[in-house]
């Protein structure tokens, strides 16, 4: 097996269900280009008995043909695999009963394992795709118990919807689902490694920043370069390496995928997010069963995050956390011609203000080792931001990371994304001690308030560094 990194479970539990005496019927989803089908091809090399891969609707500009190309290309994947005998498939009925005539002629009585790639691409409208799909396994594969079913798929809300949440034939079917994500910090570090690509952690978590730990991104980098050159390489000039991928990624994924690109995009101008009632006013998307289901997919998609803030009662907010698609819209998407804007500008007060927001969202997408920095793994907790605006009479605050405590604690997280070791001065201290107040006068008196700096390389301790009770680097971060 080629080095893997990562998916130590992921690779465990693929092998677990493979050695299984019973039918096994198991999803692998996640974000597209996190790496799902080299985990399944790794995990099961050598052991598949068919494979196939869906074809992607977003070269299909077609849609009456659809349904004709996705038959047209699974039969000629049967065929590679030996199938004899059989005309192409008119239906989707057809072409599972020919799969079924193949398989029992491969069968030696070993494990037969069916990978089917990008299930969703499949499911073509009015084709009956998923009657289909639903007879073959519960006529056919479920009666046999060396028979494993592998389907994957980046449209994870599909996915959800039609297999582990199904309310029709396949309800209950599913033995097992895998969800993957991406890269930590820490397995990036050891990806790059594995490629002798030399980086600082630093470099590190700006690499996370822009491209969101996703593998498939990171395969571009080139070692010898810098970070700012990779990602002038991958993301800018005439022919960058992930030319158009923000519009690709969505075509791929959504069938509305303009009405989520439109949420996507104001969700990127506002840090801590919007409420579902100022989405709709601002994208002009209908505020109820349309909207409901555009925030749902990109939710279950893991572009953008429904949370309550603080101190907002039951309201909800949508905030962005998809690196890419902030760094995307932020630079790339005006920029790009520029073959060389990250090295002109990464330096400059261009940037600063994305670096500071992108480095609270790998904070966000690194929870659990800042609670174990923090020494509070076994405490219960829940994550949160909060904002309070201003009146005449009174400044208003912003915090963008708090961690609310059974133990009666809130750590009032301060993150800062500098070159060097942070120093706090007279004017931040004021200002870290006016959100600290204002926080601590919502609170119950058992609770206190402790105010948290994250950083990159940690504290210069001085004159106003003293109100500091924690202090969590990127090393922690890398645990």
């Amino acid at each position: 097996m080629s080095t893997i990194i990562g998916r130590k479970h992921e690779i465990e539990e693929l092998e677990r269900l493979y050695y299984s005496e019973r039918p096994e019927f198991v999803a692998v989803y996640g974000r597209r280009r996190v790496g799902k089908t080299y985990l399944i091809k790794q995990a099961l090399k050598d052991k598949f008995t068919f494979q196939h891969t869906g074809v992607s609707p977003v070269d299909q500009e077609d849609e009456k043909n659809r349904m004709k190309t996705q038959l047209e290309s699974f039969y000629y994947s049967m065929l590679n695999h030996g199938l004899e005998g059989f005309k192409q498939p008119k239906s989707w009925m057809e072409a599972f009963f020919q799969l079924e005539q193949l398989l029992m002629k491969l069968d030696n009585g070993q494990r037969i394992v069916i990978f089917i790639d990008e299930l969703p691409w499949m499911d073509t409208p009015r084709s009956r795709f998923l009657s289909a799909f639903e007879s073959f396994w519960n006529g056919w594969c479920n009666g046999r118990d060396n028979v494993m079913l592998v389907v994957c798929g980046s449209a994870t809300s599909w996915m959800l919807s039609n297999l582990s949440r199904s309310k029709g034939g396949l309800y209950g079917r599913l033995t097992d689902e895998i969800k993957v994500y991406p890269f930590t910090l820490k397995e990036c570090e050891d990806y790059f490694e594995h490629e002798n690509i030399e980086m600082s952690r630093y470099d590190i978590v700006q690499s996370h920043m822009v491209f969101g730990g996703i593998p498939y991104y990171l395969s571009y980098f080139r070692k010898g370069y810098s970070f700012e050159r990779n990602t002038d390489m991958i993301l800018f000039g005439s022919k960058p390496r992930l030319k158009d991928e923000f519009n690709r990624l969505f075509r791929a994924i959504f069938t509305n995928s303009d009405d989520c690109k439109k949420v996507i995009r104001l969700l990127a101008t506002r840090n801590y997010g919007f409420t579902r009632e100022e989405i709709a006013s601002a994208t002009g998307l209908p505020l109820g069963g349309g909207l409901s289901d555009t925030l749902s997919v990109l939710a279950e998609s893991d572009f953008i995050l429904r949370y309550s803030p603080y101190g907002k009662g039951t309201g909800e907010y949508y905030k962005l956390i998809d690196n890419f698609c902030l760094f995307w819209l932020k630079y790339v998407e005006k920029n790009q011609e520029n073959a060389t804007f990250i090295n002109d500008n990464f330096t400059s007060d261009v940037m600063k203000a994305w670096r500071g927001v992108a480095f609270e969202q790998v904070c966000w997408q690194h929870i659990s080792q800042i609670k174990r920095a923090l020494e509070i793994g076994g405490v219960r907790t829940s994550i949160s931001a909060w904002n309070v605006p201003g009146v005449e009479q009174k400044k208003g605050a912003q915090i963008d990371f708090l961690i609310l405590r059974d133990d009666n604690i809130v750590n009032m997280c301060e993150m800062k994304f500098y070159s060097s070791f942070y120093t706090v001065d007279k004017e931040e201290e004021s200002k870290m001690l006016h959100r600290a107040g204002m926080l601590k006068d919502t609170l119950s008196s058992k609770q206190t308030v402790h105010i948290t700096l994250v950083t990159t390389f940690g504290l210069v301790h001085g004159k106003h560094s003293g109100k500091i009770q924690k202090v969590v680097t990127i090393d922690d971060l890398f645990t």
